[in-house]
C-alpha cells in the first residue's frame, strides 16, 4: 500500500477513534444524571465527580485525537479514563451472579483493549499529516522563515 493510501486510512481511523471517545464524553453528558445513578450503584466513591471528570476526559481525548492536537494529552486522558473506569466500574471479580460477571468480565476486556490501541497511537510520528498540529507547526515554520529573511535584509 502506498503512502498516500495510508495517510488516508489513518485519517479515516483518527475520525472513527475521535468521534467515539468524543460521543461517548458527550453522550455522558446529557445522560448525566443517569450516568451518575449508575456509577453509585457500582459504589464509585463521590460518583457526580467522578463521572464529570471522566465524561470531560473522553470529550478531551476525542477531540485531541479527531483533530490532531497533542495526541500524547488525548492519549493520556483515555488511559486516564480507562484505568480508574475499568477498574471500579467493572469489577467482575467481585460479581458472584454468572451472567452479571460475564457481561462485566466482557466489558473489562474490552477497555484493556482500548487502553493497549490507544498507546498505539504513541508509535505514529508527530505532528500527524492532516492535523491542527501539522498546520500549526507549518505556520511556525513560515514565521521564522519571515524573521529570518527580515533579519537578514536588515
Amino acid at each position: 500500500m502506498n503512502t498516500n493510501n495510508n495517510t488516508i486510512l489513518f485519517l479515516i481511523g483518527r475520525i472513527l477513534v475521535g468521534s467515539f471517545y468524543l460521543y461517548t464524553g458527550l453522550d455522558n453528558f446529557i445522560h448525566l444524571t443517569e450516568k451518575i445513578g449508575y456509577a453509585t450503584f457500582k459504589g464509585v466513591p463521590v460518583p457526580t465527580l467522578g463521572v464529570i471528570v471522566a465524561s470531560s476526559l473522553l470529550v478531551i481525548a476525542g477531540l485531541s485525537i479527531l483533530l490532531g492536537y497533542r495526541p500524547v494529552l488525548g492519549i493520556a486522558a483515555i488511559v486516564l479514563f480507562l484505568v480508574p473506569v475499568t477498574v471500579l466500574m467493572h469489577n467482575f471479580w467481585t460479581i458472584s451472579d454468572p451472567l452479571m460477571q460475564e457481561i462485566e468480565f466482557h466489558s473489562f476486556e474490552a477497555n484493556i483493549g482500548l487502553a493497549g490501541s490507544a498507546l498505539f497511537f504513541l508509535a505514529i510520528p508527530r505532528p500527524w499529516l492532516w492535523s491542527l498540529d501539522e498546520w500549526l507547526a507549518a505556520r511556525e515554520s513560515l514565521r521564522e522563515r519571515k524573521t529570518k529573511r527580515q533579519l537578514m535584509a536588515e
